[in-house]
């Protein structure tokens, strides 16, 4: 059975999907109003319409901002029909979007190739060319004069393949062409996450961008079938094809996409996994031989499914263009399988069951792989992201390998919690007349308002890229299980101000402990359930809000900064953990942490540093390992690791 760790519910208010009068849907009204940026950074999910987003304001460029060309820049050819010729004035707008055949250069053929027709393009009238990345970078070698690009738009769809690392060339050719042109950039992404620890862009170049985030949560919440998306974990030992069968639901539309040959996951033969997925589901009946769909009688049901494969290299190509084109309806297909492919750019509306064996280590792949079945559908109420991993064994070698995977697999879903539930906005209370909205303004005792650019910057635009950061921190993933008296105190008032410390490093101390408290509160209030006259020791008549924090329950009105950083935000991860996992399990999970539970990284010692001087100037002594305190015993091992290090640098010095 299924363990969800991310279960959230929508309103289904359809307005993510209406149009206004100039056929926009809400996003792509919030994009136009920041048409005349010359830098705009579009952060919106799958299937919130960007790439039209991106033809409204492009027209607008073209027509009456000076912008002579546009070029749209994608990262695979299978995503450039998303910008093919598109009629726009029979829902409204002024203007038809219209691209000509030869300046659509996502079709069959090498990127190399295309550098010609690329250059051709820049020396004729035409206004609009669609292209890859790789394409781009090509061209951007051979033509390497920046000024070629005045008076463009270069538009860049998922933005998240660009970096700000030196070896990148199209993060190079971006930084050149707005240093050294007029060019306008739209750069658009439905994961502002790498998977690496490289920036998308540097601090100086992202502070030139205009920025319209439209959140999964107002996404979701607008659509007009979609009710509620879970996000949960089953676990296996052995062959995860030997347990695959407790987590395939035929009655759904599934994805299920089986680990790369080079995981752990893998039994390094790919196409007998495939072969066994199969056999799990049902037994063959036929195979078509012009599209290379499986027929599959189910076992479960009796029902006879189309199954697609598209692991298996031989006939992958039929499969793929029965996908791209003969798939309009509901009945056209069951169960995909997949490896690399159905993720990004993939376009499934019907599917609502993603099911991923073995962890993902990129963030991206698994915002990507979740926008699958977060499409709006008449056919699902629920859509459901299900991953399937290994569970640590203490026979196993690799057992500190299999619990650091688990730990990254669960605060991978606490963070995709973040991204999919309602933003909270915090501000002090100031007086008992002041009412939280449970939509999303709370007024909170004794927190702290911004008052610095920066801080406010960092709120408005870039929480959920430091949550990222927080939950992927390991000694954040250690404290997740540790499961001490005192661990609410150690991650709200250290792990947490550590990493946006290293973060931010021109923040003041006041100004980390401001975003430090905006986080913890956004974290925790995600986590709580917010109920009405339920306080089973209240004995008031009146209506009540109530919100359930943990085990506590506490009036919405008398939230107080305090009672806050009392709650651990990982506590329901380790709830979920100990009901999906039994005791012999968790000991040996426990044991694998506690063998490394003292670990600083640089930043956390930089950071804990001037606390350790503080305690010794409160206390009249060093913080001591025997302490019944658990904040004191960090302090402890922290100070020695500190002494350890200056000790070593003297004996280097001499």
């Amino acid at each position: 059975m299924t363990e969800n760790i991310v279960d959230v519910d929508y309103h289904a208010t359809g307005k993510s999907t209406n149009t206004n009068k100039l056929g926009m849907r809400e996003m792509q009204a919030k994009v136009y109003e920041k048409r005349n940026s010359k830098y705009l950074l579009v952060k919106a999910p799958p299937a919130s319409g960007k790439s039209r987003a991106l033809m409204f304001v492009a027209i607008d460029k073209l027509k009456n901002q000076g912008i002579k060309k546009v070029i749209v820049a994608v990262p695979e050819k299978s995503i450039g029909s998303s910008f093919k010729t598109t009629n726009l004035k029979k829902y409204g707008f002024y203007e038809d979007w219209e691209i000509k055949p030869q300046n659509n250069l996502t079709a069959p053929g090498s990127d190399k190739g295309k550098v010609k027709s690329v250059i051709r393009f820049m020396e004729s009238d035409d206004q609009v060319l669609v292209l890859t990345h790789a394409t781009l970078r090509f061209a951007y070698q051979e033509i390497l004069n920046d000024s070629v690009f005045d008076d463009c738009l270069i538009a860049i769809d998922e933005f998240h393949h660009v970096s700000a690392a030196e070896n990148s060339v199209l993060g190079e050719a971006l930084r050149n062409i707005m240093k050294n042109s007029s060019a306008h950039i739209l750069a658009m992404t439905g994961s502002y996450f790498r998977g690496d620890d490289t920036p998308i862009l540097s601090p100086e170049d992202e502070d030139k961008f205009d920025k319209v985030t439209y959140s999964y949560y107002e996404q979701l919440d607008g659509y007009q079938y979609l009710k509620s998306f879970g996000i949960g974990y089953n676990f296996y030992q052995g062959k995860y094809t030997d347990s695959i069968a407790d987590v395939i639901d035929v009655n759904k539309k599934m994805i299920i996409h089986i680990p790369n040959v080079n995981s752990s996951e893998s039994s390094k033969d790919k196409l007998n996994e495939v072969d066994s997925i199969i056999d799990t589901i049902g037994d063959v009946e036929s195979v078509d031989d012009e599209t290379g769909i499986i027929f599959v009688r189910s076992k479960t049901n009796g029902k006879l499914l189309k199954i697609a494969d598209l692991v298996t290299v031989e006939g992958r190509d039929r499969v793929a263009e029965y996908l791209r084109t003969k798939v309009n309806s509901v009945d056209d297909l069951d169960i995909l399988i997949a490896l690399g492919m159905a993720k990004e750019g993939f376009d499934w509306p019907w599917a609502e069951y993603a099911l991923t064996i073995g962890y993902r280590g990129s963030l991206t792949e698994i915002v990507q792989i979740i926008g699958r079945v977060t499409r709006d559908s008449p056919n699902k109420t629920h859509a459901q992201f299900t991953n399937l991993i290994a569970q640590p064994d203490a026979k196993d070698d690799e057992v500190n390998y299999t619990v650091n995977t688990m730990l990254k697999a669960i605060t991978a879903s606490l963070l995709m919690e973040q991204v999919l539930a309602p933003d909270f906005k915090f501000k002090p209370r100031r007086n008992k007349t002041q009412k939280s909205d449970l939509t999303g303004e709370l007024f909170v005792k004794g927190i702290k308002e911004p008052t610095t650019t920066a801080v406010k910057n960092i709120l408005s635009s870039d929480l959920v890229e430091l949550k990222e950061k927080i939950l992927s921190d390991k000694s954040v993933q250690q404290s997740m299980k540790l499961n001490i008296p005192n661990s609410a105190q150690i991650m709200n008032q250290v792990l947490v101000p550590k990493v946006i410390q290293a973060q931010y490093p021109n923040l003041s101390s006041d100004e980390v402990e401001t975003v430090r408290q905006h986080v913890v509160a956004d974290m925790v209030m995600r986590n709580a359930k917010f109920e009405t006259n339920s306080n089973p020791d209240s004995s008031e008549s009146d209506e009540q809000k109530f919100i359930k924090m943990g085990k506590k329950f506490i009036k919405v009105d008398e939230l107080d900064i305090n009672l806050i950083d009392q709650i651990n935000p990982l506590d329901k991860a380790y709830e979920v953990l100990s009901r999906a996992i039994d005791v012999p399990t968790l000991k040996i999970i426990q044991n694998a942490i506690d063998a490394d539970k003292y670990h600083f990284d640089n930043d956390e010692l930089v950071y804990l540093a001037p606390k350790i001087l503080q305690f010794k100037q409160e206390n009249g002594y060093l913080p001591r390992k025997n302490s019944s305190d658990e904040m004191e015993v960090r302090y402890a091992y922290a100070l020695a690791k500190l002494q350890e290090i200056k000790a070593k640098r003297g004996v280097n010095n001499e």
